[in-house]
């Protein structure tokens, strides 16, 4: 490619790369306004959090449209194929993010006035702060193509699976004392379900940032630890 065109392809990248950037922002916002709205029962901003999710799935739209543009106008090769295949993974997986993140504040809305038991809700919100650091740490690893930070996150996925287990048992232990309990604690249930998968999704990001850098995915198998066997809520 001549050298105007390099330049011209590499602003195109750097608009994605911020694009990404911005919905990772979001995806960040959403999960922290969910959890703050399910420790408070706070209805109206698990309203806001629902709305909310509409710019996340409006990003991802715009960075679909900019990759395939710039893939016809471009045709890249090699690595710099993969950087726009890479980006296209990362904008799925961050609206996936948002979806699970809206799914939470819909479970706060249906549990009405019961916020169920305090020690569920503050594992909850420890779980949230392992999902929320891996989150921040593989979107930097995407921005500055750190595939050796990335690998961090996807190794550290099997604590948010060791998080999700314990506070699967004691939801069930709580279920089991008190039975007029179980609305709540089955709401609680699929809110760490969904914390765990947005894990899975950092994870993913994890396994493209390797890809990008390298061609090809991890040769290692995913750690996963997840014996919950909860299906995914929506």
């Amino acid at each position: 490619m001549s050298e105007h065109t390099v330049k011209a392809f590499d602003a195109e990248l750097n608009g994605l790369v911020r694009k990404i950037e911005d919905m990772g922002r979001l995806a960040d916002e959403q999960i922290a306004n969910s959890i703050g709205a399910l420790t408070s029962h706070d209805a109206a901003l698990a309203r806001r959090i629902i709305a909310a999710d509409a710019d996340i799935d409006r990003l991802q739209l715009e960075i679909e449209e900019m990759a395939v543009l710039t893939i016809a106008r471009r045709q890249p090769m090699a690595r710099d194929l993969r950087e726009l295949v890479g980006a296209l993974r990362v904008a799925n997986a961050l609206e996936r993010i948002g979806d699970y993140a809206k799914n939470i504040a819909k479970r706060v809305i249906a549990s009405g006035a019961d916020a169920g038991p305090a020690a569920d809700v503050r594992e909850l919100q420890q779980m949230a702060d392992l999902v929320t650091t891996a989150l921040r740490n593989v979107i930097d690893a995407y921005v500055r193509r750190d595939a050796a930070k990335a690998m961090e996150v996807w190794r550290n996925d099997e604590t948010i699976d060791a998080a999700n287990n314990a506070l699967f048992r004691r939801i069930l232990a709580d279920m089991m004392a008190a039975p007029r309990s179980i609305p709540v604690c089955t709401h609680l249930m699929f809110c760490a379900k969904n914390m765990e998968r947005i894990g899975d999704h950092a994870t993913n990001i994890a396994e493209t940032v390797y890809y990008i850098a390298h061609g090809n995915l991890p040769e290692a198998e995913r750690p996963k630890h997840d014996t919950t066997r909860l299906a995914d809520s929506n």
